[in-house]
C-alpha cells in the first residue's frame, strides 16, 4: 500500500507517527508525502482541549474529502476518548484507541517484516522524536491525557539505544527525548532519566540531544535544593542542547494548588535560577494556563507578573478548556470564555516581550545552528541549541548540516544569522 500519515497535536504525536511511517516501510509498504497519492490514510489525533478536538474532526474531514477512495484510519487521544465522534462523521474505515496504535500494522494485515532500512521513509526533519515513554501517573484537575494514555509505561533504553543510533546512521542531527511523562522515565523498570541521557551521550553517536517537556518536580524528586548538581552532571555534556522546558502552568500559588501541581511558585524560581547559574546561555521556555475555574483577576495579575519576572525564552500560553471527566471541569466559577480570551492575549503579549529580550542577549554572537529547510526565496532556517530559531539567505545546500552562525538582526519568528563559509558537517 501506499500510506499517508499526518498528525494533530504534540511532539508526542509525531514521534508515533515517524515509528508508525517506519512499521509501514518494514512490513513492504510505501509512505508517501501526499494525501491524493495513498491508498491508506493514517492520523494521529490529539484531545488536550477543545481547540484540538475541532482540528482532529477538521482534519478527519480533509482527507475523507481530498482522497475519498483512500482507506482511513483515525487513531489518537481523540479516537481514544471520542470513538462515536469520530464515527459520526462518517467515512472512517477503523478507529483505533491508544492502546493499539503500535499494533496498527499488524492490525491492518499483510505485515511481513522486513529488515528495518531507515533510509527507506522520509525523516521529514533534521531533527527526530524519539518516543521513551507514554502514560502519565499525574492527575492534573484540568488534564485529560493521564485519561486517554493511562498509567506510566517506559521503553526499554537498549530499545531506545538502538533506535537512536539507527536514526544517526540515516543521518539525522538532533534527537528529542519525548513522551507524555519523561521525568517518570523508568520508574517500572527500576531505571531512571538521567540515566538514559547519560547513556545516549555515552553509547550513540547523536550530534545533539533535547529533553522535550519535563516536569519542574522530576528534575529533582527529592529536593529543589540539590537540582544544580543534578544539572551539571546531566549538562556538563556539550551534546546536550541548552534548553529546559518546564510547564509551568501558573505563576499564582493559589491557582497551582488547585491546578493539583506539585511546587509552588518559589520553589520554582529556585529551580530555574540553579538552572541558569548551572548551564550558561540555557533557554528555559513553559507553558502557561489561563483562565482555570476559580482565577480571579487578581490571581491571574500575580500570575501574570511572575511570568514576567521569570524572563523565559518563550512561552506556550493555553486558554484553559474543559474536558470531560477532568476535575476541573465540575470545579465552580468557571471563567468566562470572553474573559479568558482576553487574559490569553494579555500573556501572549507579554510572552513575545520575554521572547525578544532572551534572544537580544545574542546579538553579535557565534551561535552553533542545525540547519532544516529552505524556503523558495533560498532563506534557510535552523534551531540553536537553546533553541533559537535562525534564519539565513544562501546559496550553499546547508540542509541538515550544523554551522556557525552570526547573529545579526531580530526578524519575524526569530533572528537572522549571517553563516562561514567554512561549515561543519559533523
Amino acid at each position: 500500500m501506499r500510506v499517508y500519515l499526518e498528525r494533530v497535536g504534540c511532539k508526542l504525536n509525531q514521534s508515533e507517527i515517524n515509528a508508525l511511517a517506519r512499521d509501514f516501510v518494514r512490513a513492504g509498504h510505501q509512505v508517501v508525502q501526499a494525501c491524493e497519492e495513498a491508498d491508506l490514510c493514517v492520523v494521529n489525533t490529539c484531545t488536550v482541549t477543545q481547540s484540538a478536538d475541532h482540528k482532529s474532526r477538521k482534519t478527519i474531514r480533509r482527507l475523507r474529502h481530498t482522497n475519498p477512495t483512500a482507506r482511513l484510519v483515525v487513531t489518537g487521544c481523540y479516537a481514544e476518548m471520542c470513538p462515536e465522534e469520530i464515527e459520526a462523521i462518517g467515512g472512517v474505515d477503523l478507529v483505533v484507541g491508544n492502546e493499539d496504535k503500535e499494533r496498527l500494522v499488524e492490525l491492518l494485515g499483510n505485515f511481513k517484516p522486513q529488515t528495518l532500512n531507515f533510509k527507506a521513509w522520509p525523516l521529514g526533519h533534521t531533527r527526530a522524536f524519539v518516543k521513551i515513554q507514554d502514560g502519565c501517573n499525574n492527575h492534573c484537575a484540568y488534564c485529560i491525557v493521564s485519561l486517554a494514555r493511562g498509567r506510566e509505561r517506559s521503553r526499554p533504553g537498549q530499545e531506545i539505544l538502538a533506535e537512536i543510533e539507527a536514526l544517526v546512521a540515516a543521518g539525522c542531527k538532533e534527537v528529542v527525548l519525548t513522551g507524555v511523562h519523561i521525568g517518570g522515565y523508568g520508574r517500572d523498570l527500576g531505571a531512571s532519566l538521567g540515566q538514559l541521557v547519560e547513556d545516549v551521550l555515552t553509547e550513540t553517536r547523536t550530534p545533539r540531544l533535547r529533553l522535550s517537556s519535563i516536569e519542574p518536580c522530576d528534575l529533582e524528586p527529592s529536593s529543589f535544593a540539590n537540582a544544580q548538581d543534578m544539572l551539571l552532571r546531566l549538562w556538563e555534556n556539550p551534546r546536550l542542547c541548552r534548553h529546559l522546558h518546564l510547564p509551568l502552568q501558573s505563576g499564582c500559588d493559589a491557582t497551582l494548588h488547585r491546578m493539583g501541581r506539585r511546587y509552588t511558585t518559589s520553589q520554582y524560581a529556585d529551580l530555574v535560577a540553579a538552572a541558569r547559574r548551572s548551564i550558561p546561555d540555557l533557554a528555559v521556555t513553559t507553558d502557561v494556563i489561563v483562565g482555570l475555574p476559580g482565577e480571579t483577576a487578581e490571581e491571574f495579575a500575580v500570575s501574570l507578573s511572575f511570568v514576567e519576572e521569570m524572563e523565559f525564552a518563550r512561552v506556550h500560553v493555553f486558554k484553559y478548556s474543559a474536558r470531560p471527566g477532568t476535575a476541573a471541569a465540575g470545579m465552580p466559577d468557571q471563567v468566562p470564555y470572553a474573559e479568558r480570551k482576553m487574559r490569553s492575549e494579555a500573556m501572549l503579549e507579554l510572552a513575545e516581550e520575554s521572547s525578544r529580550r532572551f534572544q537580544r542577549r545574542f546579538l553579535g554572537r557565534e551561535m552553533e545552528v542545525l540547519w532544516e529547510s529552505r524556503d523558495d526565496k533560498l532563506v534557510w532556517s535552523g534551531l540553536t541549541d537553546n533553541y533559537i530559531r535562525v534564519m539565513t539567505s544562501s546559496e550553499l545546500n546547508l540542509a541538515n548540516t550544523i554551522t556557525s552562525a552570526e547573529l545579526v538582526g531580530l526578524v519575524e519568528g526569530g533572528m537572522c544569522g549571517e553563516v562561514e563559509i567554512n561549515r561543519k558537517d559533523n
